[in-house]
């Protein structure tokens, strides 16, 4: 009797305790469930709340964006305002420098011939002296008698090449030749303008190559000879004349200076400048760099012979190019950061141009600053290089007063 009752004590105490278990486990269980529930619920709020600020934020980007687009319309039509009336200004300013354009540097030679020239005609016939002054004055006008009064239009052809650079025509023949860089053993023949123009970059030319290295973009083609300037040190700067129909070098010129100087103060590549008008050819240099003045030379093309070196007392300071029109020699300035460039100062080797004839002519606004002017004598243009571009520039011109 007695192990019957330890039995079922032991089996109620058994099933007690497993109901405790498993009550305890429920409840566990129960207690995560609901933790899971809360959290669940607290993500679906969170996850509401981001909804809406995304929304929120989508529609204040999207109103952001809108107004962006209206602000960037107005800009863009402010610009475009802007840019009309610049143009316009620019035109107005060129029609009034054409007009009534300042006073350009003058030599002290033009004073001599502006106060004294014409006060010798009139007293001439007072003084047998004076009148024979007067003849050699006149004696020494050239038979050239344009001086350029205006630019007359401005045809912008095509870009090749990299912002400095030289392109020129042979005054006596239609090629056309390009000097791309500030150096090389090489330069590019076309046949024509119209040639150079249609040709995609260089292609379709003929590459010249040259038994030397030209330097700067100072080189000048006159009568079928290329004359370009080789610069070996600081201290020798040579002119090479090289016949472009044989491919040979018929003359070599060495002009020695004291130190590395070129001749326009905002292109320094230019150690020196070759120049052909219809009196020939001229030569622009510096001496040395501490020399304040573009110096010239009047050379004889076959030769190489200098005939006379004058000061034209026109400063390198903020040059950056220069051209000769019978016998007379325009440099065009501009500033470090380029702006519209202009000539400012001129020099007539026959001391007959005087200061009311020299007027502060000003380039249409283009792109840059010139590396290099070219004149052509038989077309009256320019050949100017503005940063890789190609432009012709054709000239107005005008009698000179004292012929």
């Amino acid at each position: 009797m007695k192990p019957v009752f330890v039995l079922l004590v032991s089996t109620a105490w058994t099933f007690t305790g497993a109901q405790y278990y498993y009550q305890g486990l429920m409840d566990y269980l129960d207690n995560r469930l609901s933790a899971i529930e809360d959290r669940m619920q607290l993500w679906h709020e969170q996850s509401h709340r981001y909804h809406t600020e995304l929304l929120d934020f989508k529609k204040l980007t999207a109103e952001a964006m809108e107004g962006l687009r209206n602000e960037h319309s107005g800009i863009f039509n402010a610009l475009e305002g802007a840019a009309v009336r610049v143009d316009r200004v620019e035109r107005e300013m060129d029609y009034v420098e054409s007009q009534t354009s300042p006073r350009a540097c003058a030599n002290k030679a033009d004073k001599v011939v502006e106060q004294g020239a014409w006060g010798l005609e009139e007293s001439r016939r007072k003084d047998e002296e004076e009148e024979e002054d007067w003849e050699e004055l006149q004696s020494s006008v050239s038979d050239c008698v344009e001086i350029i009064s205006g630019i007359r239009s401005v045809k912008i052809l095509k870009r090749v090449g990299g912002p400095k650079g030289m392109w020129t025509k042979d005054p006596r023949s239609s090629k056309v030749y390009v000097f791309s860089g500030t150096s090389g053993d090489s330069i590019y023949q076309f046949n024509s303008v119209q040639d150079f123009s249609r040709s995609p970059g260089i292609n379709g030319s003929r590459q010249i190559w040259l038994p030397s290295e030209w330097s700067g973009p100072g080189s000048a083609v006159y009568n079928g000879y290329l004359y370009y300037i080789q610069q070996e040190d600081d201290t020798d700067v040579q002119v090479v004349k090289y016949d472009l129909l044989t491919g040979t070098v018929t003359d070599v010129a060495m002009f020695p200076v004291e130190s590395h100087a070129a001749v326009y103060n905002l292109n320094p590549e230019t150690a020196a400048d070759l120049a052909a008008d219809d009196e020939g050819l001229w030569l622009l240099y510096a001496t040395s760099d501490s020399e304040p003045n573009i110096n010239l030379a009047k050379m004889d093309p076959a030769t190489l012979d200098i005939e006379q070196i004058w000061d034209t007392r026109c400063p390198r300071e903020n040059a950056e190019a220069a051209f000769v029109v019978c016998g007379t020699v325009y440099v065009v300035y501009n500033t470090r950061q380029a702006s519209r460039s202009r000539i400012q100062c001129l020099f007539d080797v026959n001391d007959v141009v005087i200061s009311e004839e020299a007027p502060l002519i000003y380039f249409p606004r283009r792109y840059g600053a010139h590396a290099s002017l070219k004149y052509n004598p038989e077309e009256k243009q320019l050949y100017g290089w503005d940063d890789g571009y190609q432009i012709i520039y054709r000239l107005s011109m005008k009698r000179k007063l004292l012929v």
